[in-house]
């Protein structure tokens, strides 16, 4: 260790050893100013000055419109900006054209200069006459229509065996997701819906509104009477857009919905329904 010490004591003594800088005067030799400079002084005043100047100029590049000047130091959002500004000079560009041509016309019909357009005359006669051409069947689609009729005259199986009761589509009450199915061993009669806030609830059929009211139970309550005896009732609501005796149309809204995403399910939106006195399952005729 003494001898490492002796190795670099030297050293430290030679760059710690002050040198005297003068200023005389050329004409009397008079000492004007001086200054006592060591080399480890020399190396930090000039190590300060470097760092003094690269902090002054990256405050300058970061904070000043200089960066817009070098490259690879232009804001993020200035490629964006040109090409919305070049797109609106575009735009200015071909009004001006479409603004030129139209004073253009302008000025040619005051002057008399400008030729009437050419109107190619239409034979209305000849038009239906080709139509009904066109609308005439060839001798092959009359042998294949009459062949099928033949074939399915006495086709048992082509007769719809169904009932003529009325086909109904039915709207999705609101937009959501099912937290709770329907389930009538635990008097679930309904589903529950996870919903977004201020949703729209909308009416599954065309009818009239013949409930509408708060509860504490279920918030806001909203059931509509349908066709063929169809009950739909909308629970847990915030807002009622109808009331009572209002005709409303499939597809209408009728209520909005709260904030139930994230309560437990008795807080959530709530839709049953209901067809001569027995529930339904929704999901059976209704696509969530």
């Amino acid at each position: 260790m003494k001898k490492k010490t002796n190795r670099f004591k030297p050293f430290i003594q030679k760059i710690r050893f002050k040198y005297r800088v003068s200023v005389l005067n050329e004409n009397t030799l008079e000492e004007s100013w001086h200054i006592r400079l060591s080399r480890f002084s020399v190396f930090m005043f000039v190590s300060t000055f470097f760092l003094a100047t690269f902090i002054l100029l990256t405050v300058l590049i970061f904070t000043t419109p200089i960066a817009r000047y070098l490259p690879g130091y232009g804001e993020t959002g200035n490629r964006s900006s040109i090409i919305a500004e070049s797109m609106r000079t575009d735009s200015l560009v071909q009004q001006v054209d479409l603004q030129e041509g139209y004073i253009d016309i302008i000025k040619g019909i005051i002057n008399g200069k400008m030729k009437p357009d050419s109107i190619a005359s239409l034979d209305s006669i000849a038009l239906k006459q080709r139509a009904k051409i066109l609308m005439e069947k060839s001798k092959r689609e009359k042998d294949f229509v009459d062949k099928y009729e033949k074939e399915e005259k006495y086709n048992l199986a082509s007769i719809d065996t169904k009932p003529t009761e009325n086909t109904y589509v039915f709207f999705r009450p609101t937009r959501g997701v099912i937290s709770s199915s329907f389930d009538m061993s635990e008097g679930q009669f309904g589903i529950y819906l996870i919903t977004s806030p201020n949703e729209s609830v909308v009416s599954v059929l065309g009818g009239t509104v013949v409930y509408a009211a708060f509860t504490f139970d279920f918030g806001y309550v909203i059931q509509v009477q349908h066709e063929n005896n169809y009950l739909s009732i909308y629970k847990n609501n915030t807002r009622l857009m109808k009331n009572v005796g209002d005709e409303v149309k499939a597809g209408e809204c009728i209520a909005i919905t709260g904030d139930a995403s994230g309560k437990k399910a008795g807080s959530q939106f709530y839709f049953e329904l209901w067809k001569q006195g027995k529930p339904i399952n929704p999901e059976e005729v209704i696509i969530f």
